[in-house]
């Protein structure tokens, strides 16, 4: 067995026509974090989710599942792990309960020891368990996707874009979820596109883009490499000409009096920069800062391996 939730190892992928979907790719998903897997569309992140779920098979390279081989044991890796894909896939004929029954039967979970009822009351949906499943709200039926992905009561669960069309109620209901699942020991993976989310949620996080693996780091870290800050800084008259100073990076009017001023962390502060702007004869009225975030962050990294 192995300390890793999910170990993938030079991971390669061409699919028919030559499109390279995955790079030599190398990540290791630690056991008991939540850990964010993001990149623009086409990056490669529903093709690595595909080739742990058995959906789509690999080039070359190798795939571990909580310690089991994806090709030596891949029914014990399935097993280790639950999988909410983007597309809700289940029969509209049947209720939620019916719908749970049946997957963990496909599972081999007896009877005995099911917890349909208690995963549809965990993701409020006790009171639909004997409804139509497609009289669901969109929402609704996300989160029996992800009751679905945890009958057999794997170690991992990977949430593909499990938020995409979904309410702010709801999601704050499903984060909710899933924060408990990961306290209980369940390691989470996840892809998004809403990165204020990925950022709160996430213990580590790695993004791919081109097929590549450009950056895995825990999140705190990743943040911290930005460099770029704003200050905004509201002065006592109007706006003949703009300071100009090489610390900063850029400088523009926001409004008759107002200044955005970036400039960079390992060169300045933003004492120095009002201070800067002090040294023009200007008074400070107001000042407010804009902190450096992922989305900086993945914007950096993602425009950089274009």
């Amino acid at each position: 067995m192995t300390d890793a939730a999910i170990q993938i190892t030079d991971l390669c992928k061409t699919y028919a026509g030559g499109k390279v979907a995955l790079d030599h790719v190398n990540l290791t998903v630690p056991r008991g974090q939540i850990m964010g897997l993001l990149g623009p569309n086409g990056a490669g992140k529903s093709t690595i989710i595909n080739i742990l779920a058995g959906l789509v098979n690999k080039t070359s390279g190798s795939a571990r599942i909580w310690g089991f081989d994806i090709d030596a044991n891949p029914r014990n890796a399935r097993n280790s792990i639950g999988i909410v894909n983007q597309e809700i896939l289940f029969d509209p004929f049947f209720t939620p309960l019916e719908t749970l029954e049946i997957q963990a039967g496909y599972y081999g979970v007896p009877k005995a020891e099911r917890r349909s009822i208690e995963l549809l009351r965990a993701v409020h949906l006790e009171d639909k368990a004997h409804a139509y499943s497609r009289t669901l709200s969109g929402g609704m039926k996300r989160r029996l996707m992800v009751a679905k992905a945890m009958v057999h009561s794997p170690p991992i669960l990977v949430l593909d874009e499990p938020t995409a069309g979904v309410d702010i109620e709801l999601r704050q209901q499903l984060w909710s979820y899933v924060r408990r699942l990961n306290e209980g020991g369940v390691t989470i993976v996840l892809t998004t596109h809403y990165l204020e989310e990925a950022e709160e949620l996430c213990d580590r996080i790695a993004i791919i883009n081109h097929g590549k693996l450009i950056t895995d780091k825990p999140t705190r870290e990743l943040v911290n490499m930005a460099q770029e800050k704003v200050v905004e800084v509201t002065v006592d008259r109007d706006l003949a000409t703009l300071p100009a100073h090489p610390q900063f990076e850029k400088i523009e009017k926001s409004g008759e009096r107002s200044l955005k001023i970036t400039y960079l962390k390992n060169r300045a502060t933003a004492g120095e920069v009002l201070n800067l702007v002090q040294s023009e004869g200007f008074a400070i009225v107001d000042v407010s800062t804009h902190d450096p975030d992922l989305e900086d962050v993945f914007l950096t990294l993602t425009r950089a391996a274009a």
